[in-house]
């Protein structure tokens, strides 16, 4: 019984300097996983300033966030906040489900740019399902995520297309606001949840922006005083 109690004041000992370990190095376990695995999920390089999340409270700040542009895409990036606050349950982070109680981002920019073949979003979208892959709903392991409530909010999209002249027309962005995200499925992975995000914007995107009926204007005032995109910026 004395080497039992022994062995097990040892283990609670090593399980309290994990907890230790795992709250002290939170915020770059948080900072690096956004950017390996946004970046090999986009396939776009994705960089974070710095991550702050206090580990008693899971109340947290991240800051200068940015999703580049897959290749092929001229523009610097796709997205971009400088700074956006999160509110975890903190209870959940050792669990295997994260219980995410509010995603609140404010001001974002965001450039909307039509390539070839596909838009900016539509190929981020394409490539975080490529690296998913087929999924029945039965896939396990590593930590899911329920998110309560996510906020975007005063965003400003920027449209851009080789017709433009090199140039990119503003717009504002309706405020966007998902509930409940993965709460049906027991919890989604960050991949899926990069996916809905990714997709609630496009089509927030598509509903504000129309590349043909931008196109259609700068071919109509192709050769006209004042030049393409100054008549296209009076349609809006």
């Amino acid at each position: 019984m004395k080497k039992f109690g022994i062995v097990f004041l040892v283990l609670l000992a090593i399980i309290a300097g994990i907890i230790f370990w795992l709250r002290s190095n939170l915020d770059g376990l948080v900072r690096n996983a956004m950017v390996m695995y946004g970046s090999e999920m986009t396939q776009a390089g994705v960089s974070v300033g710095n991550v702050k999340i206090n580990a008693v409270d899971g109340e947290g700040e991240i800051s200068d966030f940015t999703v580049g542009n897959p290749k092929g895409f001229k523009t610097s990036y796709a997205f971009k906040v400088q700074e956006f606050s999160v509110v975890i349950d903190a209870a959940s982070l050792t669990s295997d489900v994260i219980l995410v109680k509010k995603i609140n981002i404010i001001a974002p920019d965001i450039i909307y740019e039509k390539g070839s073949v596909m838009t900016n979003f539509d190929a981020i979208q394409k490539n975080i399902a490529d690296y998913l892959g087929p999924s029945d709903g039965s896939a396990s392991g590593g930590k899911k995520l329920i998110v309560e409530k996510l906020v975007i909010r005063k965003a400003k999209a920027q449209a851009a297309a080789s017709f433009m002249e090199g140039k990119m027309v503003t717009f504002d962005l309706p405020s966007l606001t998902m509930r409940n995200l993965g709460k049906a499925k027991g919890g989604i992975t960050p991949g899926e949840l990069g996916q809905i995000v990714a997709g609630a914007l496009k089509k927030q995107l598509i509903g504000t922006i129309s590349f043909d009926k931008l196109g259609n204007a700068a071919k109509a005032a192709a050769g006209t005083a004042g030049g393409a995109v100054d008549k296209i910026k009076n349609l809006f």
